[in-house]
């Protein structure tokens, strides 16, 4: 399995990009990842006031370079760079050494810090 991340940072973001970020994924984001060919899942992940970032697994690497290909071109334009009003700060490509699935079961959907 082949990762990436993409991270913005919100140091300088709008006070209530936080909260704009959790109403997107939700609402829209969500739904457009799920069951996405090759991908076997994407986490976004956000320490609110410093940055947010989107995490895929996806099965292969070519997958994954396919995607981050044509994500960046249009980078400026994605929803995450029109929320937190600027431009991803770091791309991330890695291997994923494995996953587990706890006893808790895994679980689609929204976090804690969605009302």
């Amino acid at each position: 399995m082949f990762g990436l991340s993409v991270r913005w940072s919100l140091k300088d973001a709008p006070a209530d990009a936080g909260d704009r970020l959790r109403e997107y994924v939700v609402n829209t984001s969500i739904a457009r990842f799920s069951g996405l060919d090759g991908l076997h899942q994407k986490t976004w992940r956000m320490l609110d006031h410093d940055w947010f970032e989107g995490t895929y697994v996806f099965e292969t690497a070519e997958g994954r370079d396919q995607f981050l290909a044509g994500f960046m071109p249009g980078e400026a334009t994605a929803p995450g760079s029109q929320i937190v009003g600027s431009r991803p700060v770091a791309y991330d490509l890695f291997e994923v050494v494995a996953i587990a699935e706890g006893g808790a079961g895994f679980v689609a959907g929204a976090g804690p810090g969605h009302s």
